[in-house]
């Protein structure tokens, strides 16, 4: 799932870049890296920090935001763990209502 998301920011990178006629030298020098770096980004080659898509942005006037537009993400049907404070004082949450458990 990661890669697809990559994939993804590496894609919607390169599709602004190119909507502004920037090429990957131009905009590695606005963001503090070499070219091959924005190479890398644009192939998912290597993962972009936090900080990144946020230089990224600025330096293409875009939203943060923009990179994940369009990311569909699968939701992982997984049951909810159980609340550790819970099981410590006795008290479980199962059927939707919290029950305590006297032990009996």
């Amino acid at each position: 799932m990661s890669e697809e998301i990559d994939l993804h920011l590496g894609q919607r990178l390169r599709r602004r870049r190119r909507l502004l006629g920037m090429t990957q030298q131009e905009l590695g020098a606005l963001c503090g890296v070499r070219f091959q770096q924005i190479q890398k980004y644009e192939t998912a080659a290597n993962r972009m920090s936090a900080g990144m898509i946020g230089r990224l942005a600025r330096a293409l006037d875009v939203q943060v935001g923009y990179f994940f537009e369009g990311l569909e993400l699968p939701l992982v049907a997984q049951s909810p763990r159980p609340d550790r404070r819970a099981r410590k004082s006795g008290i479980s949450e199962e059927g939707g209502a919290a029950q305590v458990q006297t032990g009996l």
